[in-house]
C-alpha cells in the first residue's frame, strides 16, 4: 500500500485546534452547604489533632516510664511503644490534613494564565489577594480551635524522635566511652596465660563463646569473635558486645605490610580489627579473599586487611582500629590489650 493509499483510508483529519471546553460545573459539598456538617467536618479534624498530640505524649512517657534494662523484653517493648505512638502522632497529623483540605478548604478550581514577563501591578496585586484569599480559605483564622490543635500536634509531634535521640546519644559521645572495651578486661576462666607470664582476653566464636585456638585458622577463614565470657544476661552485655565485636582473619604473612611496632600484634598472618566501621558504626563483614579487602555495606567504605585496614575507598576517615593478638601456653588466641584506639565512628575525634 502507498502512503497516499494509506492516507485516503485514515479518519478525516484532526482539527488543530479544539474548542476550550472550560471547566466542569462546579459542585458543591455537603460542607459547603451545610453548617452542622461543616462544624462536623471541623471537629473530626481536631480529634485528628488531639489523638496525635496523645500519641505523641504516650510515647514520651513510654521513653521515661520504661528504661532500658539491657534485656530483649525491655528494648522490644520500648521500641513498640516508641513506634506506635510516633506513628499514630505523624497519621493524626497526616490524616487530619488530608481531612481539613478536602472538607473545609475551598475546592473551586482557579486558572491563572503564565505571563513569560513581570505582570502589571495590577496582577500582581490581584496574585497576591489570591494568597490572601487562599489562607481565608482554609480557615485558619476563624477556626481558633484547629489553629491550636494543629500548633500542638506540630509542636508535639518531632519530639519522641528528639528526645530519645538526644538522651541517649547526649552523654556518650566521649573518648572514655570508646577507648574501652572489655578486651583489656581478664575475669577468671576467660584469658590466657602468655609465655612471658602476661595474660590476655581469649578470642571466642560469635555467638558460640568458644575460644579458638591458631591451629584452627587457615588461610583465608574469616573468624567473628567476641571475648571469651560475655554471655547475654550480663550487665550492660548489648552495650560492651557492640563495642567489642571484632572479625579474625588469616593472611599468608608475605602479604602482610606491619610497621615494626605492630609486629608483635599478629600471629602467623593471624589479625584482628574492629568490626565497626569508622565512618557511622555499621558492621563491616564482607570480605574479598582475593584482595583482602573488607566492605561496608552501608556506604561502601572500603578497608585493607592486608595494611593494618587502612581505608582505600569510601567515606570513612581513618583504619579500623587493630586488636593486639597472640597465642597463649595452650594454643588458644588471646588479645594482648584492647583496640589500639577507639572504636567506631570518629565522632570522639571532634571532641579532643
Amino acid at each position: 500500500m502507498s502512503i497516499n493509499q494509506y492516507n485516503a483510508t485514515r479518519a478525516p483529519e484532526v482539527p488543530d485546534r479544539f474548542e476550550n471546553p472550560g471547566l466542569e460545573e462546579h459542585l458543591p459539598r455537603l460542607t459547603d452547604v451545610d453548617p452542622a456538617a461543616n462544624k462536623r467536618a471541623e471537629r473530626i479534624v481536631v480529634l485528628l489533632f488531639t489523638l496525635s498530640i496523645l500519641a505523641s505524649i504516650g510515647a514520651l512517657v513510654g521513653y521515661f516510664a520504661l528504661p532500658l534494662d539491657n534485656t530483649v523484653g525491655s528494648v522490644r517493648i520500648s521500641t513498640i511503644v516508641l513506634g506506635t505512638g510516633i506513628g499514630l502522632g505523624m497519621l493524626g497529623i497526616g490524616v487530619a490534613a488530608i481531612h481539613w483540605a478536602k472538607a473545609l478548604m475551598n475546592n473551586v478550581e482557579r486558572v491563572e494564565l503564565r505571563h513569560p514577563q513581570r505582570s502589571d501591578d495590577e496582577t500582581r496585586e490581584v496574585a497576591a489577594q489570591m494568597m490572601v484569599d487562599g489562607v481565608n480559605d482554609a480557615g485558619i483564622a476563624r477556626r481558633p480551635v484547629l489553629k491550636g490543635a494543629l500548633a500542638g500536634a506540630a509542636a508535639l509531634a518531632p519530639l519522641p524522635i528528639l528526645v530519645p535521640l538526644v538522651g541517649n546519644l547526649g552523654g556518650d559521645w566521649n573518648v572514655s566511652k570508646f577507648r574501652h572495651t572489655i578486651w583489656g578486661d581478664t575475669p577468671e576462666g576467660t584469658y590466657g596465660t602468655l609465655p612471658d607470664g602476661s595474660k590476655g582476653r581469649r578470642l571466642a566464636r560469635d555467638p558460640e563463646d568458644t575460644p579458638i585456638k591458631a591451629s584452627d585458622v587457615t588461610i583465608g577463614s574469616v573468624f567473628h569473635v567476641i571475648p571469651q565470657g560475655l554471655t547475654e544476661g550480663q550487665p550492660d552485655y548489648y552495650e560492651e558486645k557492640a563495642k567489642a565485636v571484632a572479625l579474625l582473619i588469616r593472611l599468608d604473612p608475605r602479604v602482610l605490610k606491619e610497621r615494626p611496632e605492630r609486629a608483635d600484634w599478629s600471629y602467623d598472618g593471624i589479625v584482628a580489627y574492629s568490626k565497626i566501621c569508622t565512618h557511622v558504626g555499621c558492621p563491616v563483614a564482607l570480605y574479598e579473599q582475593q584482595t583482602h579487602h573488607l566492605l561496608c555495606p552501608c556506604h561502601q567504605s572500603t578497608f585493607d586487611v592486608a595494611d593494618e585496614a587502612k581505608v582505600v575507598f569510601g567515606p570513612a576517615k581513618r583504619p579500623l582500629p587493630q586488636l593486639p593478638i597472640a597465642v597463649d601456653t595452650e594454643g588458644y588466641l588471646v588479645a594482648r590489650s584492647d583496640f589500639n584506639e577507639p572504636i567506631g565512628p570518629s565522632f570522639w575525634e571532634r571532641l579532643k
